[in-house]
């Protein structure tokens, strides 16, 4: 089962506990996600109020970039860098929202490797920089390594066996 996305709580419905530089949100509903919610070393002199109200003051802003969320995707241009490495975060970062990458399976360990522009990812790595879109969807589209700048023609309907 997918665990939904945090929604605006009141303190009887969540368990407050700090990090060094945020705060722990649980909600009591197991079928809602827990947050970890990135405030700063201040998290420490905040009242469980002030962090459930900043908390809840990010789930509106969430919820009004979603409403106004016009659905037009980036794509950077063959040639351009697609991904940054972030200082910040110390992790590999996407420039838009569509990534035109190749996966090999060439590794000594086994693992697969994921080539975005000439950057090579492990699985860790190229996890990681999926999750700087986490709670949003992705759609993924396979194409033989050639096509990979393309847009291909989608159909919707079952496969027929012969194609698989």
């Amino acid at each position: 089962m997918r665990i939904k996305k945090p929604r605006h709580a009141a303190l009887d419905e969540v368990k407050i506990s700090r990090e060094d530089d945020g705060a722990v949100i649980e909600f009591a509903d197991p079928t809602i996600s827990t947050t970890h919610f990135k405030i700063g070393r201040q998290v420490r002199q905040m009242s469980d109020q002030t962090i459930l109200n900043m908390f809840n003051d990010m789930i509106s802003a969430r919820d009004q970039l979603a409403a106004e969320y016009e659905n037009i995707v980036i794509e950077i241009p063959p040639g351009q860098p697609q991904i940054k490495h972030s200082e910040r975060s110390d992790q590999w970062v996407p420039r838009g929202d569509v990534l035109r990458c190749f996966i090999e399976d060439g590794r000594p360990d086994g693992e697969m490797t994921i080539y975005i522009d000439d950057q090579e990812l492990s699985l860790g790595e190229f996890g990681q920089l999926l999750l700087t879109h986490a709670g949003w969807g992705m759609r993924i589209t396979f194409v033989p390594d050639n096509l990979v700048e393309e847009e291909p023609e989608v159909e919707v309907r079952e496969p027929r066996d012969e194609e698989r």
